[in-house]
């Protein structure tokens, strides 16, 4: 027995219908991928979040060595969201409060923290292991401090013409390898917590 089809006057009616099916499943996705590369997704008046670097930059790792002078191996800046601090290997002060922020930030992230890794890349003096292995069990130690690793490091923006291995800031890199966002040594110490809790509830990625 042959379905009858329904009539003309119900066909505008399912058209509309599929339509908000349509709207219904794109629509977040539109908005969740403006928000997460838009430097506008920020509402206005905010000043407790990073630097957003738009458009993001590739970042590739290459052949990155320990502090032992062994290869690291796979690609420490993709799969997983990475914090990255850049700096002298002896780290000052500076450097202290920087990684312990991003050793607290991804504990405070609780079951999302196996999302997030930390790398610090030291550009000279490599290293205070001592420190760095006492304070910061789980840090990604490579070394930046051959010719070969400055173009990596160029690919991080310069802020007032300051180097970066100078420049005191923490930087965010998403799981495809992108560096998309910074934090200057006086940012608030929520900003990174709360812009990293957004883009980790934004993405089903890393």
């Amino acid at each position: 027995m042959t379905t009858p089809l329904p009539p003309d006057s119900e066909r505008p009616r399912s058209r509309t219908q599929l339509w908000l099916l349509i709207a219904i499943f794109f629509v977040p996705l539109a908005i969740a991928f403006v928000m997460y590369y838009s430097s506008d997704w920020r509402p206005a008046g905010r000043t407790n979040q990073g630097d957003l670097i738009h458009p993001p930059r590739p970042l590739q790792a290459g052949t990155l060595l320990s502090p032992q002078d062994q290869p690291i191996e796979g690609d420490i800046f993709k799969d997983k969201w990475t914090l990255v601090y850049i700096g002298n290997g002896q780290c000052d002060a500076r450097c202290r409060d920087a990684l312990t922020l991003v050793r607290q930030t991804r504990l405070a992230l609780n079951d999302d923290a196996a999302r997030v890794r930390r790398v610090f890349l030291a550009t000279a003096d490599c290293c205070d292991l001592d420190y760095l292995r006492t304070e910061h069990e789980g840090l990604i130690i490579a070394r930046a401090d051959e010719v070969s690793d400055r173009e990596l490091l160029a690919a991080f923006p310069r802020y007032n013409d300051v180097p970066v291995e100078a420049a005191g800031r923490i930087y965010i890199v998403d799981p495809l390898g992108n560096l998309m966002m910074s934090y200057a040594p006086d940012a608030p110490q929520k900003a990174l917590l709360e812009d990293l809790r957004k883009l980790l509830k934004l993405s089903h990625i890393g």
